[in-house]
């Protein structure tokens, strides 16, 4: 499908927009057929527009297109499929409402839609892959490149995950509490781990990342706009990604090389963005809850601090909180970063060769940089060890050029 004439991110979020609403009247046992409408809506968008041009409310033209291609499928399937068109549709189908494109049911549709493919009868990373492509319209292609995989093992991935979906019955309407209740942490970890696919990408594609990151901010935003799912840790994760989000720009050059935190350019850190994680986070504290999107939250909140003369020790603190609510090798391997910062590289050496993580490429990689102020070599045989580890590109060549300017440094210091 040509979408060159769709501005921007208008099939990016209205695309999961229509296909949500429809999968409440064909659910999600027949998802296709809703995402064929969706298609078809955008296929016409881009012919018409490309001739008349974009309409005043394109969205609404997309609604509308969207409303009446559903009743012609049921007008055509009437004539020569009445059972199929029984069986597979709830009753009252035809009623006006059902078709409605409000913001209500949009919304309504949308937060169901997320609970449906934040499933746990898949994987994690199926879970991901699902969202991209129902929730945030990525073609398979732009799954793969985010993933640094083939399209054909994506496309499986994803056809297993559907068939999963298929089988679980989960219903595409108004959630109850005990639903949410039940399913939430699965939502937050999946949307959590979406833009953590975006942010840490291993792909040099900024727009893609960039693109990772805006669509998990996108749907956490809807679980905010329902009671039910705007809890302290929604808000918390919502902070986060806002956080983390406004150094995007920051953290690459030119080239696509990694820059790293203490070389970032802090005139490029987006201040709409951290204030809006300002905003978040205070409202994610109103009570005595504490998780880790909290934690992690509040750590990048201090990252985002340039002036405070204590704010390795307040993040070191956080991390030492962060550790024992939920272990993992990479947050004890930034905490140790924060250690660094705080008792001085040598002890943060010495602390880091007890978490014995040598196959761990994050590893080799602070390893090399606690070493390159005081041991070239050692510094250049760990970051050689994470340039074999890694699978990302773009860390490979900033590692390469890390490399390049110790030895330079260690020949200076030679001639000396």
């Amino acid at each position: 499908m040509n979408h060159s004439e769709i501005p921007g991110h208008l099939f990016r979020t209205e695309y999961s927009k229509i296909v949500a609403v429809l999968c409440k009247i064909f659910h999600l046992k027949h998802i296709e057929i809703a995402e064929d409408i969706a298609s078809d809506t955008f296929l016409k968008a881009s012919e018409s527009w490309a001739v008349q041009g974009i309409p005043a409310n394109p969205t609404a033209w997309l609604y509308t297109v969207a409303k009446n291609k559903t009743k012609d499928y049921f007008k055509h399937i009437a004539v020569f499929e009445t059972q199929i068109q029984e069986a597979m549709r709830p009753t009252g189908i035809e009623t006006e409402q059902e078709y409605e494109f409000s913001s209500q049911n949009i919304s309504d549709s949308q937060l169901a839609m997320i609970f449906a493919v934040c499933n746990s009868s898949n994987s994690i990373g199926a879970q991901i892959c699902l969202a991209l492509q129902i929730l945030c319209g990525f073609s398979v292609e732009e799954i793969a490149n985010a993933f640094l995989a083939k399209p054909e093992t994506i496309k499986k991935r994803l056809q297993r995950a559907r068939t999963n979906l298929r089988n679980d019955h989960f219903q595409i309407s108004v959630l109850s509490e005990a639903e949410i209740k039940l399913r939430l942490d699965t939502v937050l970890k999946t949307l959590y781990l979406l833009f953590n696919e975006g942010y840490f990408s291993k792909t040099n594609n900024l727009i893609i990342r960039k693109d990772l990151c805006s669509e998990a901010i996108r749907l956490a935003l809807v679980l905010t706009g329902n009671a039910l799912t705007d809890t302290p840790e929604t808000k918390a994760l919502l902070a986060l990604m806002c956080f983390q989000s406004s150094r995007l720009a920051a953290r690459t050059n030119d080239s696509g090389e990694a820059i790293l935190f203490d070389e970032q350019d802090k005139n490029l850190w987006d201040k709409a963005l951290i204030e809006k994680g300002n905003y978040y986070l205070i409202n994610a504290c109103k009570g005595n809850e504490i998780s880790k999107y909290h934690l992690e939250a509040a750590i990048a909140y201090w990252h985002t601090t340039p002036t405070d003369q204590n704010k390795w020790q307040h993040i070191l603190g956080l991390y030492d909180q962060l550790v024992t609510i939920e272990y993992s090798p990479i947050t004890a391997l930034n905490k140790l970063f924060a250690y660094a910062k705080v008792h001085g590289h040598a002890g943060a050496i010495t602390e880091a060769e007890k978490l014995n993580l040598a196959g761990n490429s994050y590893y080799h990689g602070l390893l090399g940089y606690l070493y390159a102020g005081t041991d070239a070599d050692k510094a250049i045989l760990h970051y050689e060890e994470t340039i074999k580890l890694t699978k990302s590109q773009m860390e490979k060549q900033t590692l390469q050029k890390q490399i390049k300017k110790l030895r330079k440094k260690r020949a200076a210091g030679d001639r000396i």
